[in-house]
């Protein structure tokens, strides 16, 4: 397949923020040539998130940009949009997340390019989706974290809800996204006719719980926080030492024995309230609090040297400093140092897939607003 596999396509990126950059990150990642169209004087709103900026640039930017060239198109005016046009006509895909309706107000709604181009697959990505009584509204990943039910059971119980620190319905979005356009890619190879594909953070914070949704259709309760644990596994979850935590995950019956007889508390297998999982779930907080003594009187290091001989499931918590210092992730090539005209030391995080071993490559690091605006041959086929 190769770490290029979608070279020779070209994509045009009218996106901001987050979810919609990072579904163009993906396939320029894989070798299309992606061609980011901004707005004059301004560009995506992420170049103005910060600090922290590296370089003078926003380290969001950076972080979604990247494999793209920068374009400045004012497709209000009849020239911006003749120049769109024409840029559209030859194009493989468009991947927009502007609020419903902008585009189509200025003539490039989904009805309107597939008559320009019948073989463009044209990808919406929205925050509330493209109908219904929300689907105007403007939407961040945080907002939709809270409608969507997931902020609720976030955090410890007893405690005020809190968002999942990283852009997960964004990132997962544009996921979905770029997936999506790769299946109509793969259509189009055998209709020969494009298509609409739609996304939604609201549609991916639902697809990200189902468990959660069938236990409240199954027992009519609603879920609770549950802090580093999880429903209906226990022991699951991160406990106190006497230096910081460690989290245990005790996924099954023989792993719960062994880790018992590990640290040191084969008592806690002849307890009836801890004698299956069923029951361990149950009378979670006693099993909780009966760990959290024993994890306390000794440091994590050495209890995850323990359980880890024994072959039980564990792991410090780590700092970003030790994880990137950890020779696993730079075995796995979790981060890569990429040569940048203005930063020096300057590393990003490449796609979490190989292809033979390979990993697709960052050939190109994120644009200065419009970077290419003066260079004609983005105008030209394959280039």
């Amino acid at each position: 397949m190769g770490v290029a596999a979608l070279a020779g396509l070209r994509v045009l990126d009218i996106t901001t923020s987050v979810a919609g950059p990072f579904a163009t990150l993906i396939l320029g990642d894989l070798g299309a040539d992606v061609i980011k169209i901004e707005r004059p004087g301004s560009g995506d709103d992420t170049r103005k998130w910060g600090p922290p900026f590296w370089g003078g640039e926003s380290c969001h930017f950076l972080s979604w940009n990247r494999n793209k060239r920068s374009v400045t198109i004012d497709y209000k005016t009849e020239a911006g949009r003749e120049l769109l046009r024409a840029l559209l006509r030859d194009a493989d895909v468009l991947v927009q997340n502007l609020r419903p309706g902008v585009l189509a107000a200025n003539g490039f709604g989904w009805e309107d390019v597939r008559e320009l181009n019948s073989r463009l697959i044209y990808c919406s990505v929205t925050g509330f989706g493209g109908s219904g009584p929300l689907s105007g509204r403007g939407a961040y990943d945080p907002l939709v974290q809270a409608f969507s039910g997931l902020m609720a059971m976030t955090g410890e119980d007893g405690r005020a809800p809190v968002r999942i620190p990283v852009s997960i319905l964004d990132q997962g979005t544009g996921m979905w996204a770029a997936l999506g356009v790769m299946a109509a890619l793969r259509e189009r190879e055998r209709t020969g006719v494009g298509s609409h594909v739609e996304t939604s953070l609201l549609s991916t914070a639902m697809m990200w719980q189902p468990t959660q949704i069938a236990s409240y259709l199954a027992t009519g309760e609603l879920p609770r926080r549950r802090g580093s644990g999880t429903v209906g596994i226990a022991p699951y979850g991160a406990f106190p030492t006497a230096d910081g935590f460690l989290v245990l995950a005790a996924g099954n019956q023989g792993l719960w024995e062994t880790a018992c007889a590990t640290v040191g508390r084969v008592d806690l297998l002849a307890d009836e309230r801890f004698v299956d999982n069923e029951s361990r779930v149950v009378n979670q907080a006693e099993l909780e609090a009966e760990l959290s003594a024993t994890f306390s009187e000794n440091s994590t290091q050495s209890w995850i040297a323990a359980l880890e001989a024994a072959g039980v499931p564990c792991s410090p918590i780590q700092q970003l400093d030790q994880v990137l210092a950890h020779e696993q992730v730079r075995a796995v090539g979790g981060i890569v140092p990429v040569e940048h005209p203005v930063i020096e030391g300057y590393a990003a995080v490449p796609l979490p897939v190989a292809f033979d071993a390979e990993r697709p490559p960052i050939t190109r690091v994120a644009p200065t607003l419009g970077q290419d605006d003066d260079q004609p041959q983005w105008l030209a086929r394959r280039v």
